[in-house]
């Protein structure tokens, strides 16, 4: 599921790049279609969320939220 809103995510955003004139619609289309770029970016999503949840985390414990 994940997949499919990255790569939803990167056509809106190659879009939005094309529109300003920042790139070119055959970078864009490759951008959007490259499954290595789609693969570091839900990696890159995974850690960041992992991320987040354990600072939650730590933050709970430093200031007694979680009991």
């Amino acid at each position: 599921m994940i997949a499919v809103i990255i790569r939803m995510a990167l056509r809106y955003g190659a879009g939005v790049l094309v529109a300003r004139g920042l790139l070119g619609a055959g970078d864009a289309a490759a951008l959007s279609s490259d499954p290595d770029i789609q693969m570091a970016l839900e990696t890159g999503v995974g850690l960041a969320l992992s991320i987040a949840a354990e600072a939650w985390y730590v933050l709970a414990r430093k200031f007694h939220w979680s009991k």
